[in-house]
Parts: structure tokens; C-alpha cells; sequence
């Protein structure tokens, strides 16, 4: 098991090192992942953030490379999961085994217990394995037989799904797709980065690609709390609000955002603000993760399949209709983050 990197003295990054860091990180998984900087910058963002992530795409197209990229990346002890429909509880979080020579139960840890857990096509197992992740995502522990263990930190799940294979599957509930911090597609690359992914893998000669680490695990949560310390304005929280507000209030929708929504909104945009070099929060970061962070947490009504309107439509018309607020640029930042000359 892991050391908890929480016992570990967090070094204090300055938001300059921590941009640094970040761009790094996201340059070495690019190295993997071709052509896919925005989605692999919301997925980091989702991670910085504290939150776990749901990649939700055809296959073939890097959900998985993406997961193990990152625990490379970031120096995070990665465990992967294989969810089937035979897949017990007990083969995620782990069991009490009955040592014979100290005739006693011990607790032998399943591979819940890594710093960076892929939960692969997690819409293949039962309810009852899927509710096995369900506090160790929220709560960051897990109990076995009574007996309550906590879990390593830095703990983040990123679970792939395949929207187009229903049979055999067990769609995942409102209550744990609310869990999932965000819900990121890849989609198909251009015919220039899918050939640039073939000349890769001839040049390499080899199947398996190995990304070294840029950060370790005190160094993630370093960089964690440096996101804490990011400002946002109460204008942008407002904004977070109204926007999960007005999912509510449209006739397509049975379930709108709940005020979750509204906080993964506001987290997500922090990390995003980091990830754009700046230490406050501006109306831009909000819209950037909007679709990610609240259309899978809508439910439509159950006529809208037929006229094909899906959840993303719903949040990208609830950005046209909510005002924007107007916030005025922070004094010594640059809008590209750098500070400005002779501010210190």
C-alpha cells in the first residue's frame, strides 16, 4: 500500500513553479496522447481540482492510455480495474484473508488502495460493485466488515464508459454519475494526428510507452493546494449559480443541476484558471468546464430522445441565455497570466 502522502510535509509552491509544473505535466502526456491538449487539459483540471473523472467515448480512442498517462506523469501509483459483470465488491475494496500461522484475519488491500485507480468500462459490473466506489470517491475511505480504512492520498478515480455497447451493461445511476466531478469526451482525431499516433508507435518499436514523471504525489498535492488559493469574485460565483440554477427551469429537463453542480462548476474553473497561468477565476474558466462539469449531471425528459436533444445542448443554450458578468482585469496580471512589468 502507498504511503500517505498527506504525512509527507507538503513542499509551498508559488503559483509561477506551479504553472511551470502543470504546463510540463500536460506536455509529457501529450507525448502519449496526440492532438488532444483541451480535453487532456479538462481531465487535469479535474484532477486538480480534487475530483474524479468520467471518459465516455467509442474505444480505441485513448480513454485508457489517458488514465495511465497521467499516474506516470504525475508519479501516482496507478492500479487499473477490469469491471466485468462477475466483479464482487470485495475485488475492488479489498477482504479480510485468514492467516494461519497468526490465526488471525488481516485485511489484504484491493487495488482501490492506489493513488490513481482506472475503473475500465465501469458500466459492465452490477450495482452493487458500482456502489463499492461510491465512498471511497466521496468519503476517500473504505469500509470492510465494519472496520473503516483510509484511503492514500492524492486518491482519484478516471473511469471509461462506451456509449454505444447497452447490452450487458448497467448504466450508472444519477447518485454516482453526480460523484464523477466531470464527463469528458475525446472524439475522433484529424488524419494528420492519427498518422502522427502511427508514426509514433514505427519509430518507437515497441507497444508500451513510458512517460516520466514530472511531479510526485507530495508534489500533487502541492499543487492542489495551491489551487485553493486561487480567488474568484463573487460575480463568477454568482455566475456558477445562476448557470446551475437555470438547468432547472428548462422544459426539456426532469432533474437540473443540484447545487453539487454549481461547487464542481466553481472547483473546475479554479483548477482551469491555474491551468491559464492566472490566480483568480474569470467568466471564460467557467464556460471552458461548463459542459463537463453539468451535463451529466441533467436529466431530460424521457420524450427528448425522440427529437435527439441531449444534455450538452441544454447547457450550451443555459450559456447563451445567462448574462455574462462583467469583472474587471486583476491589477498586476496580465490576461495571460504573466505578471505585469514592475509588479511584484
Amino acid at each position: 500500500m502507498p504511503t500517505d502522502a498527506a504525512t509527507v510535509p507538503l513542499p509551498e509552491l508559488p503559483l509561477p513553479e506551479v504553472w511551470t509544473a502543470c504546463d510540463r505535466v500536460l506536455d509529457r502526456v501529450g507525448e502519449a496522447m496526440v492532438g488532444k491538449r483541451q480535453p487532456l487539459t479538462l481531465v487535469f483540471a479535474g484532477i486538480l481540482a480534487g475530483g474524479h473523472v468520467l471518459l465516455e467515448d467509442y474505444p480505441g480512442l485513448g480513454k485508457t492510455l489517458t488514465a495511465r498517462s497521467f499516474a506516470q506523469a504525475l508519479g501516482l501509483d496507478f492500479r487499473r480495474v477490469q469491471f466485468t459483470p462477475d466483479l464482487l465488491p470485495s475485488d475492488v475494496t479489498g477482504s479480510f484473508i485468514y492467516d494461519q500461522k497468526s490465526a488471525e484475519f488481516e485485511f489484504r488491500a484491493g487495488p482501490l488502495f492506489g493513488q490513481l485507480l482506472l475503473a475500465d468500462e465501469i458500466n459492465r459490473t452490477p450495482p452493487k460493485t458500482q456502489a463499492a466506489l461510491l465512498e471511497a470517491m466521496q468519503e476517500r475511505q473504505v469500509t470492510v466488515e465494519g472496520h473503516t480504512f483510509v484511503l492514500p492520498k492524492p486518491f482519484h478515480v478516471l473511469a471509461t464508459a462506451n456509449p454505444i455497447e447497452y447490452e450487458g451493461t448497467y448504466p450508472l445511476p444519477e447518485a454516482q454519475l453526480d460523484r464523477f466531478l466531470l464527463r469528458i469526451s475525446f472524439g475522433y482525431p484529424s488524419e494528420d494526428e492519427e498518422w502522427t499516433v502511427l508514426e509514433r508507435r514505427i519509430r518507437r518499436q515497441r507497444e508500451e510507452l513510458v512517460l516520466d514523471p514530472v511531479v510526485d504525489a507530495p508534489g500533487v498535492l502541492a499543487v492542489q493546494r495551491a489551487v485553493e488559493s486561487v480567488t474568484v469574485e463573487e460575480s463568477v460565483g454568482r455566475y456558477c449559480v445562476d448557470l446551475a440554477t437555470a438547468t432547472r427551469n428548462r422544459p426539456q429537463v426532469l432533474v437540473g443541476a443540484s447545487p453539487r453542480g454549481a461547487l464542481a462548476l466553481m472547483l473546475t474553473a479554479r483548477a482551469h484558471a491555474v491551468l491559464s497561468h492566472r490566480d483568480f477565476v474569470t467568466p471564460e474558466d467557467v464556460k471552458a468546464v461548463a459542459i463537463p462539469a453539468l451535463a451529466h449531471r441533467i436529466t431530460l425528459r424521457p420524450e427528448m430522445w425522440m427529437r435527439r436533444v441531449v444534455p450538452d445542448q441544454i447547457v450550451t443554450e443555459v450559456l447563451d441565455d445567462v448574462p455574462t458578468p462583467a469583472t474587471a482585469p486583476r491589477a498586476g496580471v496580465l490576461s495571460s497570466g504573466v505578471p505585469a512589468p514592475g509588479h511584484h
